[in-house]
């Protein structure tokens, strides 16, 4: 994530629902912390199944990714998850990548977290 001069933080990549809880929750936040949204895509018209979703991991060096009330932060570089691993952490229930997902430089953010967006958005400043 990048702080531009006019002191905006930028999202490169953002997958979303419009109808989805989450990603409205995840909107809320983004747009209580004055974030430019490079690219957004409609998961409804885009479909981005377990290879979609393991490359995009594969771009990565940190995914943060929560569900209900659990969270977990891999670091990639250290930890080695299996494909099977990652495919539970980014696949919902529709075989589909879940949203919302964020791409922010080397880092992915799957599902909302208040703690875990804090935590990157936080870095963002730095």
């Amino acid at each position: 994530m990048t702080t531009r001069q006019t002191g905006k933080t930028t999202i490169d990549w953002r997958y979303h629902r419009n109808s989805c809880s989450t990603c409205e929750k995840a909107g809320l936040y983004l747009a209580s912390h004055n974030v430019e949204i490079l690219e957004s895509v409609d998961a409804r018209k885009v479909r981005m199944g377990k290879e979609e979703a393991l490359k995009l991991a594969g771009s990565v060096d940190h995914i943060y990714a929560s569900r209900g009330t659990k969270s977990v932060h891999l670091d990639l570089k250290a930890d080695k998850p299996s494909d099977d691993e990652l495919i539970a952490l980014l696949i919902g229930p529709t075989g589909n990548l879940r949203a919302p997902t964020l791409r922010i430089g080397r880092q992915l953010l799957v599902g909302f977290d208040k703690t875990g967006y804090d935590l990157v958005f936080a870095g963002s400043s730095k």
